[in-house]
């Protein structure tokens, strides 16, 4: 018995819960890993370009607060895809100290094959479930979320 199926047989909402905290950051690992050595582009700094692809042109503290981080770590994220090209950097005419983020398009080029690399890394996980494991799976993290997210009629 491996040490997943010895926590999970005990069955409690704690040890389900590690459980499941563990292979979370195991998949987020290796779906990173995998589109950094197909595309080139980690998972972190692919969410930056989703957002900016998604939303257009932002000002750097509206980047940080659409993806729900510190300004100062989207900085460092966004002056190394600046770096590579990826994204342009300009100063705003109002406030020179305020620089928009715009997508080029060779960080266009790099978001496909990135979310390609991604698509794949996740349908060789979760392809491995039966159809209706697949659907059981999706409605437990659906309830999951609304009992994160206040939702739940529990």
């Amino acid at each position: 018995m491996d040490q997943r199926e010895a926590t999970t047989s005990a069955s409690t909402p704690e040890q389900v819960g590690l459980s499941f905290l563990a292979l979370a950051h195991s998949l987020r690992q290796q779906v990173d890993q995998h589109m950094t050595s197909t595309a080139g582009l980690s998972l972190s700094r692919t969410k930056v370009l989703q957002t900016l692809a998604g939303r257009g042109a932002l000002h750097q503290a509206e980047l940080a607060a659409a993806l729900d981080q510190a300004p100062r770590s989207v900085t460092q994220i966004v002056e190394g895809l600046e770096r590579l090209g990826m994204v342009a950097r300009t100063s705003d005419p109002e406030d020179r100290r305020r620089k928009t983020v715009s997508l080029t398009s060779a960080g266009r080029t790099t978001l496909a094959a990135a979310e390609q690399a991604g698509t794949h890394a996740l349908r060789r996980c979760f392809g491995s479930l039966e159809p209706q494991q697949l659907s059981t799976f999706d409605a437990l993290l659906a309830h999951l979320d609304n009992v994160l997210t206040g939702n739940s009629a529990d």
